[in-house]
Parts: structure tokens; C-alpha cells; sequence
């Protein structure tokens, strides 16, 4: 237990205390904040969060919502399946646990979008549960110091660090009051001093006992993945305008950026103008815009932008899944980030 009591010390002393999602034990407000902190910084997830719980204060409000009230407040942070399967717990938890969050990590775990290690930390911040978190932070603390070889997203290294997660829990007991601060403090080393780059482990507080420091393997463990070339992909897409308007495409449910608003696609080699004649608009005015790549977890995208000056009729009802946002309107659309930044872009250089 020395391991335990060395990081709760550790994290009560010299640990983040001044987080927005801290000052709660709100299973809802924890929830979320676990939900927006995975594959995103916290600097970046503190607006959202913010304004997230200003719209949806409570699991209630969030069930209530239609899912396309959602993703807006959602547009900007990625990985937007998290968004729908938020809603989906939501309403999960009014349906099946009335509007509480349960207290038990195996039930916890069965919610949509919730996968063991977010269970138990909304367990153990909400309701001392002596449940272990595995996420990529907990995996390189326990790797480098316990010298654990081998890829951690394999199954059955991931298995071994598992079991020394439970293995090191501190108290006895389903419950420990001490375990919000072992939980945070587990955070916190691997998110502030044993980071990926260069860990601090001079401020370390179990450096002494640490077998990477010792073998002089910080830059080995954890066991690097074996990476792979990224796929490319290439799409053009139509900054439409017409009529102090512009012309947006809603995207399928699933699938990359699903469910928020994008801009009309066309094939990379093809044509602009005929693809601005299949939306029913007669292109007047056509220019070409620098391209933009954007990375994904397994492909990289490349972006042909086009910025067309259209002619429609008056009574034009636009395709099925567009429709025609006034240029005013834009900011209060969903859209994702590299598209945000391409509208914005361009807006504000008066192209569109």
C-alpha cells in the first residue's frame, strides 16, 4: 500500500484541486467531464464543459433534449460519437434508473458510452468506490514504474496492468474515503509528471521505488505500438453562397462528424460547377480555394475547398439533408472544427 499512500499524499499536497468538475460529486457533472477529458485537453475542455452544464444542468434536461439540441454544444471537441452516446445515457438513466446515476461500477458500466475505467471513476469520485481507472495516462505510470513490457493496447498486456490497478487500490472494502484522491492523484502524475515526452521524476513521489528511473527506460516503456502509415483520403467540398446565404449538408448519424451540419461533397476530381447544378444552383462566379488537410485517428483527409457565387430561384427548396443558413446565422451552426475554421476563414476574408 505504500504505492497508494505515497500518491494520495502526493496528490492532497501538490495535485490539481482547482478543476471545475472538482468542486462536485455530482455523478452527472463527473460523467460529463470524463466523457470530454478522453482524446482532449483540459484547457480545452473547460469552456465546454462550462457551457455544456449552463444548457443541460442536470441528467434530466440532457434526456429531454433532441439529439441535434446536443451536438452543437458538442461541435469543436471531436470524437462525436461521445456526444450521442451522452444523450443515449441519458435517457438510459431516466428510463432505467431514474434520473440517478447508480452507485455499482459493473452497473454503471452497462450505460451507453461508458466503458470500465470511466465507471469506476465516476464511482470512485462520487461514491468512494475502490474501483481501479486504466486510461492511457494510468497505463504509462504503471509501466514505466512497474517495468511492464509490452504494447498496453494489447489484450493481454492490458490484462496484467488490470490487475495491478485492482492490486494497488488502497483501503479494504467496496468503499474508502481515500479514494477520490488516489483516483485524482493517479491522474494527475500521469497527465503532470510522468508525461509521454520528458517525465519530471524528480517531482515524482514514488520515483524511489520507480523501475524505469532506475534502468534509465523512460524513453522504452511503455512498449511503443507498432505504427502504421495513415490511409489518405481526399474529398471536395462547396462553400455555396447565394443570396447572403449559404448552403449546408447535415451528416449521416453515424460515421465520422455524425449528426452535425458540413458543406455539400463532391468527388475530388470532379467538377464544381455540375456539382453545384445537382443542388439546383447555377454556379455564376467559381473559385478554387487552398486545400487543408485534417488528421483522424486512422486516416488523414484532404480537403478541396470551392467557393461558388450562385443563382437560385426565390422558392428554391434545397436537397434532402441541406439547407440554406444565412451568413449572419453561421456561428450558432454544428459544424466540426476544420470545416468551423474553413467557414470562419473565409468569411472573415470576405470570400463567402
Amino acid at each position: 500500500m505504500e504505492f497508494a499512500s505515497r500518491l494520495i499524499d502526493w496528490q492532497r499536497q501538490h495535485g490539481r484541486h482547482d478543476l471545475p468538475w472538482q468542486r462536485t460529486r455530482d455523478p452527472y457533472r463527473i460523467w460529463l467531464s470524463e466523457i470530454m477529458l478522453q482524446q482532449t485537453q483540459v484547457a480545452t475542455v473547460i469552456p465546454y464543459y462550462e457551457r455544456f452544464l449552463q444548457r443541460f444542468p442536470d441528467v434530466t434536461a440532457l434526456a429531454a433534449a433532441e439529439q441535434e439540441d446536443v451536438m452543437p454544444y458538442w461541435a469543436g471537441l471531436g470524437y462525436y460519437a461521445r456526444a450521442r452516446n451522452l444523450h443515449r445515457c441519458a435517457q438510459a438513466l431516466v428510463e432505467r434508473w431514474g434520473g440517478r446515476f447508480p452507485c455499482g461500477v459493473d452497473d454503471i458500466a452497462t450505460l451507453p458510452g461508458i466503458g470500465p475505467s470511466t465507471a469506476a471513476a465516476i464511482a470512485a469520485f462520487a461514491y468512494d468506490r475502490r474501483a481501479a481507472i486504466l486510461d492511457g495516462n494510468v497505463k504509462r505510470v504503471l509501466c514505466r514504474h512497474f517495468g511492464v513490457e509490452g504494447d498496453p493496447g494489447k489484450r493481454d498486456t492490458e490484462r496484467r496492468l488490470w490487475d495491478l490497478a485492482h492490486s494497488l487500490l488502497p483501503g479494504h472494502g467496496d468503499t474508502d474515503p481515500d479514494m477520490p484522491a488516489y483516483t485524482q492523484g493517479l491522474m494527475d502524475l500521469g497527465a503532470t509528471v510522468c508525461t509521454r515526452g520528458k517525465p519530471g521524476c524528480g517531482a515524482c513521489p514514488i520515483a524511489q521505488t520507480c523501475v524505469a528511473r532506475r534502468d534509465g527506460r523512460q524513453a522504452e516503456l511503455p512498449t511503443p505500438r507498432a505504427r502504421k502509415a495513415l490511409a489518405e483520403r481526399a474529398v471536395a467540398m462547396l462553400l455555396l453562397e447565394c443570396d447572403g446565404r449559404l448552403l449546408l449538408h447535415k451528416r449521416p448519424a453515424s460515421g465520422i462528424w455524425g449528426g452535425l451540419w458540413s458543406l455539400p461533397e463532391f468527388a475530388a476530381d470532379g467538377n464544381a460547377r455540375s456539382a453545384t447544378r445537382q443542388l439546383g444552383v447555377q454556379p455564376l462566379q467559381v473559385q478554387a480555394l487552398a486545400p487543408l488537410a485534417h488528421t483522424f485517428t486512422h486516416f488523414r483527409l484532404r480537403i478541396h475547398p470551392w467557393h461558388v457565387r450562385g443563382y437560385c430561384d426565390a422558392l428554391h427548396e434545397p436537397a434532402p439533408g441541406h439547407a440554406w443558413v444565412a451568413l449572419d446565422a453561421l456561428s450558432a451552426a454544428a459544424l466540426p472544427a476544420p470545416v468551423r475554421a474553413l467557414v470562419d476563414g473565409y468569411f472573415a476574408a470576405g470570400l463567402v
